[in-house]
């Protein structure tokens, strides 16, 4: 497996758009419909947030996605269409707009939306671009990132990943985009990510490698402890790459599984490292312990910590708070074991052993914090199993952006 550029465009048949058409009225240049299009039918599957208050576009996309084919993923930013007025309908109507532009079944398209609660969404607004929307489809890299743009709504850098594997003696892509900066935490965690696929593989193969891809990637991160009402991760898989459809576990769905793993853990980082006002991407490695499970209970529950996170934008190599986000996470662990060090480009420095204090040079530590990417490194010595997750640090530019994200 390697990365490649083309993002969701990377594999065969697919293509994609975004522009403005007035979803988002307080600036004109930033884009907010996207389209991402097969030209072939597709085995899809997706992963929904564990909000129990789920926006209108999920409810939609679960249906059209009962029996596991789809053509096209049709989304806009600046509104969620979540707790909204006639959110159902309007959901379904952008499904019904775009799928009579491409002359595709309206089942077929996946609907997302993402930006304020509680509004009703301009729907007209929507489908007066669909035409100009359809008509600017790019295969090429260009395409990916006009809708990479155009689901984007607190985020300051565009997100994409692809990657190159073998299966089935053939070389085949899977890409993807990606949006969330703030209300992200573990449980799909308001984050989006959609992901494209020239692999064939069975409808069932898709959704059981997704969640588990889910389990090691976006669920592993956390930018302010909120879980979304529009998390959303799909993918399509149209089987162009030309190999055997993979139907059951073995080396190729292996192959498959790893690269669409690395694929969601580099958007995942990038959810991460672009949390709102976040000025560290902080990397959290759990090892040394007796369970998988119990390492990333507690490395979760460090990269959520408010604590934490202060401290890290601070640049305060302050320990104790990362042992105390451990104790009170519900891992069962032995305190007295564990040692803990920070990490980044700059150097490394261990700040406790076996549960305890060590002396450090404060000013070695202050260094090695004011890296953009922080590793805190902990051991728990008590087994082979380990864990790494993501987070940030919080600043006051997050309380300076949700303060008045509304109005």
């Amino acid at each position: 497996m390697k990365f490649i550029k083309g993002g969701v465009c990377a594999a065969k048949g697919f293509s994609a758009a975004g522009l403005h058409v007035g979803v988002k009225t307080k600036n004109k240049d930033k884009k907010d419909i996207a389209l991402i299009v097969s030209e072939a039918p597709c085995h899809a599957a997706a992963v929904y947030t564990k909000n129990i208050v789920k926006a209108a576009p999920l409810h939609v996309t679960q249906s059209h996605l009962s029996d596991g084919k789809a053509r096209a993923v049709f989304a806009n930013s600046g509104n969620a269409n979540a707790c909204a007025p006639r959110g159902i309908e309007n959901a379904v109507r952008m499904c019904k707009a775009i799928a009579a532009e491409l002359n595709i079944e309206t089942e077929d398209v996946i609907v997302a939306s993402t930006g304020v609660i509680g509004q009703e969404l301009p729907i007209e607004i929507i489908e007066s671009g669909v035409s100009k929307l359809a008509a600017s489809l790019n295969s090429g890299a260009d395409g990916s990132k006009d809708a990479a743009h155009a689901i984007m709504t607190t985020d300051l850098t565009v997100k994409e990943a692809a990657a190159e594997f073998e299966a089935g003696g053939k070389t085949l892509k899977i890409g993807g985009i990606a949006k969330g900066s703030g209300m992200i935490h573990p449980n799909m965690g308001t984050m989006l990510a959609f992901l494209t696929t020239d692999c064939a593989i069975s409808a069932d193969m898709i959704q059981k490698a997704l969640k588990d891809a889910a389990n090691i990637s976006f669920n592993r991160v956390s930018v302010d402890g909120d879980s979304s009402t529009n998390d959303m991760l799909t993918l399509m898989a149209n089987g162009l790459g030309g190999n055997e459809e993979i139907t059951k576990p073995g080396a190729d769905y292996d192959s498959f599984t790893k690269a669409l793993g690395e694929v969601c853990i580099q958007l995942a980082k990038m959810i991460a490292s672009d949390g709102e006002g976040a000025t560290h991407l902080i990397t959290c490695k759990v090892k040394g312990a007796p369970s998988e499970t119990i390492a990333e209970i507690a490395s979760k529950s460090v990269i959520s910590s408010t604590l934490v996170k202060a401290a890290m934008f601070g640049a305060d190599a302050n320990w104790g708070r990362i042992l105390c986000a451990m104790g009170y996470s519900g891992a069962s662990f032995d305190p007295e074991k564990v040692n803990v060090a920070f990490e980044s480009a700059a150097g490394r420095v261990q700040v406790c052993e076996n549960g305890k204090g060590l002396a450090f040079d404060e000013d070695t530590a202050k260094k090695i914090l004011t890296e953009h990417e922080i590793i805190i490194d902990i051991d728990m010595q008590s087994g082979e199993k380990q864990c790494i997750c993501w987070g940030c640090d919080i600043t006051y530019d997050y309380i300076k952006i949700n303060g008045d994200y509304r109005t």
